[in-house]
């Protein structure tokens, strides 16, 4: 069963991002919106761990609440894609299972 999971949380305020990662299995989707976008930047204290769950997991993080926080894909981490809205429609639909990390 394919899953994705969401994170909204910052991770820098709770440990929703740690736990996702912590239990997604391998070939999972995590989609990044709302503050859990500051996981997707580079230059941060999370990249290494969004890095090494790279390998396993994919991730993705929604453009516009990337720009509503004044942030552009340049400063996205290398292998996250960005989705716009119907990205997040068409993620969801294609997998089994939506978990949200609160």
């Amino acid at each position: 069963m394919s899953i994705l999971h969401t994170v909204n949380k910052s991770p820098f305020e709770r440990n929703s991002l740690e736990s996702c990662l912590k239990f997604a299995t391998d070939d999972a989707a995590v989609l990044l919106f709302e503050d859990g976008i500051y996981a997707a930047l580079a230059g941060t204290s999370v990249e290494s761990e969004i890095a090494g769950a790279l390998g396993k997991l994919k991730i993705y993080v929604l453009g516009p609440d990337l720009k509503a926080r004044g942030f552009s894909e340049e400063r996205v981490i290398e292998g996250i894609s960005v989705v716009d809205y119907a990205g997040f429609v068409d993620l969801a639909a294609e997998h089994d299972k939506v978990q949200a990390w609160l």
